[in-house]
């Protein structure tokens, strides 16, 4: 490859690449909590609602990179946030939690092909909504993402003890008095700002990908939280290396081949785990 190619390359690269290494350290915290509490539809449903959200926006005559169409987005994703956490309790319902988040996420899909079928271009809108653009991101695009992410992380960080006992042991948070319940909401309405933020650029099918795979691979591999998260973000990262080489080379839409390559490497490490692990 010439110094010209390379020259190109990067240009058209830099910033999907910049939003593809920055941007997904948090999501793969998110994940480690999602899969500790095995409510894994649970970004794919509130990436939906922010779907719906964005859905309903340009049915009111907004166009989807508008303020007013992330704010309304962000709204509905709230209102699912706050359902998910009633729904948790520290006693077995009849109605288990998932199967909540299940019909939130039907009901939110079918939601979003009703409302675009009556947008003009409804079909090339939905799949906008579930592939994303991310291979046309701004500077100002990951810049500003970056920030809300920071600042998020912050907030995670500072109640990353709380977050991870419930968790871990929603009962022994119970049993100290929690308010678990706020504490979930506090937790789902942060994570429905980050969703709502990666969605607009990445797309549902990329957000989810992000969110589940890197963190599967983590626990697969090791106990601690942050090896885990050390290992989630490489191997997001090694996915996105991958899926924008592949996108280049092979002129392959840039979200799928990501979404792709989560796959491949989540294979690859489960191979790596079974191989490892004493035999009997």
């Amino acid at each position: 490859m010439s110094q010209v190619d390379l020259h190109v390359v990067w240009q058209v690269m830099k910033w999907p690449l910049a939003a593809c290494l920055v941007l997904p350290p948090l999501l793969v915290y998110l994940g480690l909590h999602v899969v500790k509490r095995e409510v894994i539809f649970v970004d794919l449903a509130l990436a939906q609602v922010a779907t719906l959200g964005t859905c309903v926006a340009l049915i009111l005559g907004y166009d989807f990179h508008d303020r007013i169409a992330f704010w309304i987005s962000l709204g509905v994703t709230f209102v699912a946030a706050a359902l998910f956490s009633w729904s948790r309790s520290s006693h077995k319902r009849q109605v288990p939690q998932e199967a909540i988040i299940g019909i939130t996420f039907v009901v939110a899909a079918a939601g979003v092909i009703l409302l675009l079928s009556r947008v003009a271009g409804g079909k090339e809108e939905l799949e906008h909504l579930l592939t994303g653009d991310i291979l046309n991101v701004t500077s100002g695009e990951v810049g500003q993402r970056a920030g809300i992410f920071a600042v998020l992380a912050g907030f995670y960080g500072a109640f990353h003890k709380r977050f991870a006992l419930i968790s871990d042991d929603p009962e022994g948070a119970y049993a100290k008095g929690w308010s678990v319940k706020l504490w979930d909401f506090l937790f789902y309405a942060a994570f429905a700002l980050v969703v709502v933020s990666f969605v607009r650029v990445a797309g549902v099918l990329l957000t989810f990908a992000y969110l589940i795979v890197p963190a599967v691979c983590a626990v697969m591999l090791t106990q601690k939280w942050m090896s885990r998260l050390a290992i989630g973000w490489g191997v997001a990262a090694t996915a996105s290396l991958l899926g924008l080489w592949a996108s280049y080379q092979m002129d392959l839409p840039t979200g799928a081949a990501i979404v792709c390559a989560c796959g491949l490497l989540l294979v690859l490490v489960s191979v790596f785990a079974v191989m490892r692990m004493p035999h009997a």
